[in-house]
C-alpha cells in the first residue's frame, strides 16, 4: 500500500521518513535485513531497526495499537540484539486487532530518508519473507 493511503497523518505525509505500508494476511514480522534491533516498545507494537547498510527502519504495526498495552503481541527479540533478514521479530494476531476497531495496515519507514538520494518501495504487489520491500539509493 502506498504510504500516502495509511490512514494516519503523520505516516501518510510522510514526516517520519519515506517507505511503504503492508496489509499482512499473517501476524508475523520479520526482519527485512541483517540489523540491529534499536528500539522494541515495551508494548510490542512497532520496532526500530539499523541495518548493516545504515538504513535506520520503524515498523509500526497497525495504526493505535498502543492502546492494546501489548496484548496481541509476542515478541521474539529485545532491543540491542542483532537479527539476520528473515528472522522472526514479533509475531501478533491479526483478528484481535480488528476485533478492537483498529486498523493492521504495517507502515515501513526509512526514518533516516534524508541520508539517501532515493526511497524506492516496491510496486503494489504480495511480499513474502525475504522478498525485497525498501530499495535505498545512496
Amino acid at each position: 500500500v502506498v504510504l500516502k493511503d495509511v490512514p494516519d497523518e503523520v505516516f501518510a505525509s510522510g514526516v517520519m521518513g519515506n517507505g511503504i505500508a503492508v496489509e499482512p494476511t499473517v501476524g508475523k514480522v520479520f526482519a527485512p535485513a541483517d540489523a540491529e534491533v534499536t528500539t522494541l516498545f515495551p508494548t510490542g507494537h512497532a520496532i526500530g531497526l539499523k541495518t548493516t547498510n545504515g538504513a535506520e527502519l520503524l515498523i509500526h504495526i497497525g495504526m493505535d495499537t498502543v492502546k492494546l498495552e501489548g496484548k496481541g503481541f509476542k515478541t521474539h527479540i529485545a532491543q540491542g540484539d542483532h537479527v539476520k533478514k528473515g528472522q522472526l521479530l514479533i509475531e501478533f494476531d491479526i483478528d484481535f486487532i480488528k476485533k478492537n476497531n483498529l486498523p493492521v495496515i504495517t507502515p515501513v519507514l526509512v526514518t533516516n530518508t534524508a541520508a539517501y538520494k532515493d526511497v524506492v518501495p516496491v510496486d503494489g504487489k504480495t511480499i513474502n519473507n525475504g522478498d525485497n520491500l525498501i530499495s535505498t539509493v545512496a
